[in-house]
């Protein structure tokens, strides 16, 4: 390795592909988010490619209109369970709902997953952004958007303090004498506050990692003072370098204000790419992924995230202007992605639906191999980003040609790793391990 910056990359799993229509491209495994030999198969070529993580994220309502990989698909602990299995070396992360689950069992559930995996777990926390998800949890109303908030603020608190129950040498298991644990070194958490009272300790042994790897993805103003206090990944939606470049230095900051070492945190924008041989091969691959949209299901998904408003009452060719939005209670940052590209770019609704329904607001990426790679390097030498996560628009092509045209231009170059060096998530990113609070040295 150069002393260049290393890239980090992970991939953003997504059955047939993150493009809406990728599962009726002739080349898409049609069930591929309920195939499991196949899910496997895309795990082990990430491995192959040496990349950081692969991250799965997660949805807890939907209906006609979902993205066909989300409409079925595995619980993604379940489904990380079978890949820990099948893997060695790379990162296995995944979304929970601090809205919808318990401290306890989130904190259970995600040690388990690091000791099966000996260390390579990480958890993205989302606050869950759509207001019809309450009504599969027995409540009536979605929590408002900044309570959500505060109430994931103490939930990771609860979490992080729960993995903390069991210091090291806990477990004596001391035949003769009878004694299993070490009192001393267990710890009761005790939390009682706004939201939740949790006793402890975690039943569980101290992951190998200390902590799984704790990952945001909040872009809003409450999202990204979450991720400044508790992230350690970053993950954002950022559709040029400049965009980039200004939500990386202010991510930073923040983080800085909260006491925390800037460098201790990544930043990793989602990217989308379409990758040819040539600039022309990546335009027609890209041009036929976008005519197989439906135009109903594209509204749909472009409504969603305009706070519901009923698009189909609309020309195609009416612009941004033209549309009655008022309060927006779902995802904010990307809701003002989206309204910020379409009022520069003067998109019209058939535009419009086209590029969110297709990359839902992340960098579409179009061109050769030699071009992604120089980009890539552009954005992180140009203090853009830190990495990427890597969403390809179908599967399995787009991993694979990133893994066999794109992994070696970078090994070349000296900004990407040729072999896994260390053995856990927090080794592949260059992360610390959390000292135990209790510890008393």
């Amino acid at each position: 390795m150069s002393n260049k910056k290393e890239i980090k990359v992970g991939l953003f799993l997504a059955g047939t592909g993150h493009h809406i229509a990728s599962w009726r491209h002739p080349k898409a495994i049609e069930d591929g988010a309920m195939n499991l030999p196949y899910l496997i198969n895309l795990a082990q070529t990430a491995e192959k490619g040496k990349l950081d993580m692969i991250f799965l994220a997660d949805s807890l309502s939907v209906n006609k209109n979902s993205h066909p990989n989300i409409i079925t698909r595995f619980e993604p602990l379940t489904l990380l369970t079978a890949m820990a299995g099948a893997t060695k070396h790379i990162g296995l992360a995944a979304t929970a709902s601090t809205t919808y689950s318990e401290p306890f069992h989130i904190a259970r559930q995600f040690a388990s997953l690091d000791h099966l995996s000996s260390g390579r777990a990480g958890w993205n926390v989302v606050t869950s952004s759509i207001p019809q998800t309450g009504l599969n949890f027995s409540k009536t109303e979605h929590l408002e958007h900044d309570k959500r908030y505060e109430r994931a603020e103490e939930f990771v608190e609860i979490v992080k303090g729960l993995w903390d129950s069991w210091e090291e040498f806990a477990f004596i298991r001391d035949k003769e004498d009878g004694k299993f644990i070490n009192e001393d070194k267990m710890h009761e958490l005790g939390h009682k506050g706004e939201f939740f009272s949790v006793q402890g300790p975690l039943n569980i042994a101290r992951s190998p990692q200390g902590y799984p790897v704790i990952i945001q993805a909040g872009s809003s103003p409450a999202g990204q003072a979450l991720a400044a206090q508790i992230a350690e990944v970053i993950f954002t939606a950022q559709n040029n370098i400049e965009d980039a470049k200004k939500f990386y230095k202010g991510i930073k900051e923040q983080v800085r204000s909260f006491g925390r070492n800037p460098d201790e945190v990544l930043v990793m924008p989602g990217i989308f790419p379409i990758i040819g041989d040539t600039e022309e091969e990546a335009h027609a691959k890209y041009q036929e992924l976008q005519d197989l949209i439906p135009v109903e299901l594209g509204l749909s998904i472009l409504s969603n995230y305009l706070g519901g408003i009923d698009l189909t009452q609309y020309p195609l060719q009416s612009r941004f202007s033209d549309l009655n939005i008022e309060k927006v209670d779902g995802v904010q940052s990307r809701y003002e992605l989206i309204k910020k590209m379409a009022e520069k770019d003067d998109l019209t609704l058939e535009q419009l639906y086209k590029s969110v329904a297709g990359s839902r607001g992340h960098h579409i990426f179009i061109g050769t191999p030699e071009q992604l790679t120089d980009k890539m390097e552009e954005w992180v030498e140009r203090e853009a980003c830190d990495g990427f996560n890597l969403m390809p628009p179908l599967l399995p092509e787009g991993l694979e040609n990133f893994v066999e045209k794109v992994v070696p231009i970078l090994q070349e170059r000296g900004v990407y790793r040729k072999e896994y060096e260390g053995k856990t998530l927090r080794d592949h990113l260059g992360l610390k391990e959390p000292k135990n609070r209790y510890a008393s040295n």
